[in-house]
């Protein structure tokens, strides 16, 4: 995982505002509201990559940096760090734009494993790059 939090890393996959209806009894974002929408963006890219039908097969790391809080717009971005036979490892960085400063913080980082799957969900060839 990047050590370097000044800037995103990666194509921007998903872009929206946190509201009331995914906080917790504090009044943050859920942590896994936060992974859902990382797990959609990581699949927006394994699918571009694989060019066709992913699984999630794995969550290797996952940090929680910061909260992220209504109001918030959740901007998270991915880039592949392998590819293997069947396999991809796509890096996922979650950044809040936070609510009217409009400064922007890391507030999450992990790293999940998508499979390519064929029509019957059994594991094929990523093809070539």
């Amino acid at each position: 995982m990047s050590e370097d939090v000044d800037h995103p890393h990666g194509e921007l996959a998903v872009r929206l505002i946190a509201m009331p209806a995914y906080t917790n009894a504090n009044g943050d974002i859920f942590g896994g509201w936060v992974l859902s929408q990382m797990d959609q963006a990581g699949g927006i890219a394994a699918v571009e990559r694989a060019q066709g039908r992913v699984v999630t097969v794995a969550i290797d790391a996952m940090t929680f940096i910061r909260p992220v809080r209504v109001g918030d717009v959740l901007c998270v971005y991915t880039y592949v760090e392998r590819v293997g036979r069947s396999s991809m490892k796509i890096h996922i960085e979650a950044w809040a734009q936070r609510f009217r400063s409009h400064v922007s913080e890391k507030v999450t980082d992990g790293a999940f494993t998508f499979v390519a799957v064929d029509d019957d969900g059994r594991p094929r060839a990523v093809p070539s790059a």
